[in-house]
């Protein structure tokens, strides 16, 4: 059998034909190699270079390497933070002719981590916490969609730093299967596998000394639950108020917003004797704040770093002469957007030296920043201005920090 790439971009095809394939992953040179710090995988997992992008090649067979393949692109068409497959390689064979196993081909998630890296300080509490909010929040999006992950684990998830929060992005797929609703039992069989596989992962960095002592993993592994549970029931319960207060609707959807969600279907319904209305969110997609900065700058940020960058929009928005809401002679929100990101964005991100930003994409070397000159602004007891809290945190924050903010991978 000869051998095969499908990809889902015509120029991926040519890129990957340079790379070893008559070598098992194992066997591969160190020239082909990006020196990135790999998660635990059942399977052998390599990262190399395909053009200008890195991408991570994992070794499998060809049935679960084609099926996750296409699981991986219909969760891209369904907007669920997860790696960008690229490619499957088969029908590969070495120099001999003796069949060598198929391969899967996913782009690099930028600045992401895996766990263990996460682990090689030991990570606070408050740290911990965010993590699980972070799966939480990526598990109940999969399984609004339909997704049954079937292995939900900080082994299978990757991180990204997101305004003082994380992200986190599905990494193995494998597993999963996709249907049009899941019923309550398969939804707490995903969540009771993500219960025992978080303890025994903290258990077993427990064991490493990589653990914080204060962080108990059966408790965190527990937390997981409580967290997605919460999330849910907000995400999907009925709400019943009076008659003609419509407003409570409005609320409830603000609520849902600031959650990071939008409400794209509804069910409202009166009840017989008119006295009360029942509301239901039927569709919620996440993403709210992204959507919003995407639509008013074209910055694609994670959700809450559009939340800081649109409030500090907004504040900037409301120094400007011609800003004027509701008058038709004022400028367009949208043309004050991109002059802010033209004359305070941009020039406030390039003022840092690219070698000191390390894995921090341009939205969260801004929150940064805006941190920094929050702090800056309380000791003084007034305003320090952008400008000043920038050359501080090159010079004081940035150094220090930029050890721990090198590039990592999945």
């Amino acid at each position: 059998m000869a051998l095969q790439i499908s990809a889902t971009n015509p120029e991926h095809p040519a890129l990957l034909l340079e790379l070893p394939w008559h070598l098992p992953l194992e066997d591969w040179p160190e020239e082909y190699l990006v020196p990135l710090p790999r998660g635990i995988s059942r399977h052998v997992v390599r990262y190399s270079r395909a053009g200008d992008e890195v991408i991570a090649v994992k070794e499998l067979a060809e049935r679960p390497a084609l099926r996750e393949y296409d699981m991986l692109r219909d969760l891209d068409r369904l907007g669920i933070p997860s790696v960008d497959p690229l490619a499957v390689v088969t029908g590969r064979t070495d120099a001999g002719g003796a069949p060598l196993e198929s391969v899967l081909v996913t782009r690099h998630l930028g600045g992401s981590m895996p766990y263990r890296s996460m682990f090689e300080t030991t990570m606070r509490p408050a740290t911990m916490h965010r993590l699980m909010d972070a799966l939480a929040v990526l598990l109940v999006r999969l399984h609004l969609a339909g997704f049954a992950w079937g292995d939900c684990s900080l082994s299978n998830t990757l991180f990204r730093r997101d305004a003082g929060a994380y992200a986190a992005y599905l990494v193995d797929a494998e597993t999963g299967d996709l249907h049009p609703q899941l019923s309550t039992g398969q939804r707490d069989y995903d969540l009771d596998l993500a219960r025992v596989n978080i303890s025994g992962e903290l258990l077993d960095l427990e064991a490493s000394g990589a653990l914080h002592p204060s962080v108990d993993p059966i408790e965190f592994g527990m937390e997981i639950c409580a967290r997605y549970r919460g999330l849910w029931t907000e995400l999907t319960r009925a709400s019943v108020y009076p008659a003609g207060k419509y407003h409570y609707i409005e609320r409830r959807i603000r609520r849902l917003n600031d959650l990071g969600f939008d409400v794209a279907e509804m069910q409202i319904e009166h009840a017989s004797n008119g006295d009360t209305v029942s509301f239901v969110p039927k569709v919620v997609d996440a993403g709210h704040h992204q959507r919003q900065l995407l639509r008013l700058t074209g910055l694609d940020t994670e959700e809450n770093q559009a939340r800081r960058l649109l409030n500090d929009l907004e504040s900037w928005m409301a120094t400007q002469d011609d800003y004027a809401p509701g008058d038709p002679l004022g400028a367009r929100p949208e043309v004050l957007a991109h002059r802010w990101v033209r004359e305070v964005f941009r020039p406030t991100v390039r003022a840092v030296p690219l070698e000191l930003r390390g894995a921090m994409d341009p939205a969260e070397i801004y929150h940064q920043l805006l941190e920094h000159r929050w702090y800056m602004s309380e000791r003084a007891q007034h305003d320090i201005g952008i400008e000043t809290a920038v050359a501080d945190y090159i010079e004081n924050i940035l150094p220090k920090a930029s050890k721990t903010l090198q590039p990592t991978a999945e």
